[in-house]
């Protein structure tokens, strides 16, 4: 884990909402789990104010729910939940794919091919922190590629949700393989400007992290303390 560091006044529940959003992904504040704001505060050495900023700033993004009489937890989804989200995410992946191999400029496929490079990199490191966070923005800069603000901000709002059992899902060694090689086949797709491939390619990577996400709910993996509803 990061050394933490005292932030500056610039921006801060920005940068406090980064932190969190990490914690919350990779697990470090548990599904279901109170965010504390005196220990939360004194972890990330900032005062109240921006933190409960970020915190709202996470909760507009979805990975924290603000219940009345609880205050604000992590994110918890239920086993319908996971379907209904993945399902639609599915169909946002592969839109975008599509639309991105006809929008995409060279210099962005360039790039997306070197942020792959160095997601390989963290896999052969087995750096699964530093994967991720490639990962995530290679799936980002596709949404963006396809250059439909609508589409992205939809994208963004049901991925949000679901980033920490994304997150999850490459903790297991054969599915974190399988998911490398699948990236592997957009970045030839899209620079085929094949969107077809593509849409394939990336609903089926999706619809295969539903179903290591559910294979992990049902085996109370991720919420052991509680039946799956």
């Amino acid at each position: 884990m990061a050394e933490i560091v005292k932030m500056s006044h610039l921006a801060l529940h920005e940068q406090v909402s980064a932190r969190l959003r990490t914690m919350l992904v990779e697990g470090r504040i548990a599904p279901g789990a109170k965010l504390n704001e005196r220990e939360l505060s004194e972890q990330l050495q900032v005062s109240r104010t921006p933190l409960r900023e970020a915190i709202k700033l996470l909760a507009a993004e979805g990975l924290v729910d603000l219940l009345p009489n609880r205050g604000a937890v992590a994110v918890k989804l239920t086993e319908a939940d996971v379907m209904h989200s993945f399902e639609l995410l599915a169909e946002l992946e592969g839109l975008s794919g599509m639309l991105a191999a006809e929008r995409i400029a060279e210099a962005e496929i360039a790039e997306l091919r070197a942020l792959h490079f160095e997601m390989m990199a963290c896999h052969a490191r087995r750096d699964l922190s530093g994967y991720y966070r490639l990962n995530a923005r290679i799936h980002s800069a596709i949404n963006e590629a396809a250059g439909n603000p609508v589409l992205a901000q939809t994208y963004r709002a049901i991925n949000a949700r679901v980033q920490s059992l994304r997150f999850r899902t490459n903790q297991d060694e054969a599915k974190w393989a399988r998911a490398l090689a699948e990236h592997q086949q957009m970045i030839e797709a899209l620079a085929a400007r094949d969107g077809a491939r593509l849409r394939e390619v990336l609903i089926q990577h999706v619809l295969a992290k539903r179903d290591a996400v559910l294979a992990l709910l049902r085996d109370g993996a991720i919420y052991p303390a509680e039946a799956v509803r």
